[in-house]
């Protein structure tokens, strides 16, 4: 599979003040879209009533997107919400009304969104928890994809599987090998990038990927930094997504050869150079360092802009690299971040 990148945008709109026809420009494969903030802003009833989000959105038909389940936020929100067999309770952040997610609303409301590619509910335990306790939430989410198998009724849309297990190799597996039963159109590895050590989620990613189908996309869910990706591209996972890069240019950074380089720092404000002379985007191909530096000091949302626009060009241009070395067979050489000293970041 020819791997590019995917941009996410949570609310229908990628952050920073980026628009999708620029981020388009770029080359990124899918937009990601998340279920839970959909639903409570602006309502999957508006966005079904426009005829979907493509339409919603303004979003070229032909451009793919895909909606989260709303899974993550039973994470991420963890101190809001209650977990039971049936679904998940929150606490509405927006208004502290109640809200339930259930398997089948999740669903439900990612068929009124209408993506190309809807993900299973499952429950994404923490880091670290107990064996018991991701045990308990791998047999949950397992239980989960079943009733949104049942649930799921668009022919048009693709249903993926996510699978858990936390940080044990034995769950991991097991996990993998049901996901994998189900003879879905793809499979995710979740749970990772939720706090553990680089080293482990690369165990897991090398657990689960030989237990998934090599013919259907096996999607890494939440990364997005430059040797991770290669690393999981060599173990043969073919689609990311990350807010990794607008959420550095909105904190005024920038991706450099690998690097993150903090455009508020002193040293360049007398800079008169490109961002990275060899880069593309406008951001280095029209504006200097200094002016940068000027605008990040100044809380221009300009600045926030060129960052973002810059580190998705970075991204894109990494795994565009990455998917030409698997075709020209030179994947291993170019791209080992793994070795000591590796040319990696530099060979793109």
């Amino acid at each position: 599979m020819v791997l590019q990148g995917q941009k996410v945008a949570p609310n229908a709109a990628l952050k920073a003040g980026v628009a999708q026809r620029e981020a388009d420009r770029l080359g990124a494969q899918l937009m990601f879209c998340n279920t839970f903030h959909l639903m409570l802003q602006p309502g999957a009833e508006v966005i079904g009533e426009a005829g979907g989000l493509h339409a919603f959105m303004g979003r070229d038909p032909s451009r793919p997107l895909i909606t989260d389940s709303g899974g993550f936020q039973v994470f991420s929100l963890a101190s809001l919400n209650a977990i039971k067999e049936r679904g998940v309770t929150f606490q509405s952040p927006r208004d502290g009304s109640v809200v339930e997610l259930t398997p089948e609303r999740s669903m439900a409301i990612q068929e009124q969104l209408g993506a190309d590619v809807a993900m299973a509910f499952d429950q994404c335990p923490p880091y670290p928890a107990s064996y018991e306790d991701v045990r308990e939430a791998c047999g949950r989410t397992h239980r989960w994809l079943e009733r949104c198998v049942t649930a799921h009724q668009r022919p048009d849309q693709a249903l993926f599987g996510i699978v858990q297990g936390g940080v044990f190799q034995d769950l991991r597996e097991e996990s993998a090998r049901v996901i994998a039963s189900f003879d879905l159109p793809g499979c995710a590895i979740g749970g990772v990038s939720v706090g553990e050590p680089a080293a482990a989620m690369h165990e897991v990613v090398r657990w689960c990927t030989p237990l998934l189908p090599e013919h259907k996309p096996r999607y890494l869910m939440g990364v997005g930094t430059l040797p991770e990706m290669a690393q999981a591209v060599a173990h043969g996972v073919d689609l990311f997504d990350c807010v990794l890069p607008t959420r550095l240019g909105r904190h005024g950074a920038a991706l450099v050869n690998g690097e993150r380089w903090n455009l508020k720092n002193a040293r360049f404000r007398e800079d008169h150079t490109p961002l990275d002379p060899s880069c593309p985007c406008a951001c280095c191909q029209q504006h200097s360092r200094a002016y940068l530096h000027h605008l990040i000091k100044s809380d221009e949302i300009l600045g926030l802009t060129l960052l973002s626009l810059h580190n998705l060009t970075q991204l894109i241009r990494y795994t565009k690299a990455m998917a030409q070395a698997i075709e020209q067979g030179c994947f291993s050489e170019h791209f080992a971040p793994w070795e000591p000293n590796s040319p990696a970041a530099h060979t793109w």
